[in-house]
């Protein structure tokens, strides 16, 4: 992060230690203005993840939470009864929800709009461009144009993030400038966050690099010097005010 003028940054709890967040929350504790702490949701079917939920954000001071759907249940959704209550109590207690719809959005766009629909107060994060590649088919290009439609809901917000997982080039990534122009003319870009996906970037650009590719794909978009801001710090900081000195 130094290396890369990066003064602050959202932590994901990783999936591969699923429930338990005691390295994310050490972390946090640690470095209280640096890193905010994003954690992961709980979808059992007893609920107990309901009170999870509560207990890491009220207690070890989380301000977001990942719903992945490849947790829950074999054959239920996230608009099932403790999704909902889990996206519900979210919004009430201010924190955004992040999708990671790693199988892409066409799978899971139906479960997204009716939670966004039911439940307005919630705060969305679509992870990683909600993992729509430049489209080269017209199942791409429905998932693409999905996407852009989650724009009429003024909660939902885009990460370009992981761009070495959506692009189809290697870094700096320029088949993502159409991408991300549109992106940007539908939700405005203080709807638009970068995020790096460290530590997976490592190997592919380096940190450094992915943020200096995002930066180059949004001039190469002919986004203006604000807008860049707004994508490269300004909308993170605006959705979690108060967590990051100036």
């Amino acid at each position: 992060m130094e290396e890369a003028s990066v003064e602050g940054a959202l932590i994901v709890q990783p999936i591969n230690h699923k429930f338990d967040h005691s390295l994310v929350t050490s972390v946090l504790k640690k470095h209280p203005t640096k890193f905010v702490g994003c954690c992961l949701a709980n979808p059992a079917e007893n609920g107990t993840g309901v009170k999870q939920l509560e207990d890491l954000i009220l207690k070890d001071g989380y301000r977001a939470v990942r719903f992945n759907p490849y947790l829950w249940p074999s054959g239920q959704q996230m608009t099932n009864e403790v999704g909902k209550a889990m996206f519900s109590r979210a919004g009430e207690l201010g924190v955004p929800v992040g999708f990671m719809c790693m199988k892409g959005l066409n799978l899971h766009i139906s479960e997204i709009t009716e939670l966004c629909t039911e439940f307005p107060s919630t705060a969305v994060l679509l992870d990683h461009l909600a993992f729509c590649k430049p489209p080269l088919n017209d199942e791409e290009k429905l998932a693409f144009s999905e996407l852009l439609k989650l724009s009429r809901f003024p909660q939902v917000y885009v990460k370009f993030s992981a761009l070495f997982r959506v692009s189809r080039m290697s870094s700096p990534y320029l088949d993502l400038v159409p991408l991300l122009a549109e992106v940007v003319s539908n939700f405005g870009a203080n709807r638009v966050m970068w995020g790096s996906d460290f530590p997976y970037v490592v190997p592919e650009s380096g940190y450094k690099g992915a943020k200096e590719a995002a930066c180059l794909i949004a001039s190469q978009a002919s986004l203006s010097s604000s807008e860049v801001e707004w994508i490269m710090g300004k909308t993170v900081m605006q959705l979690f005010q108060g967590q990051w000195l100036p």
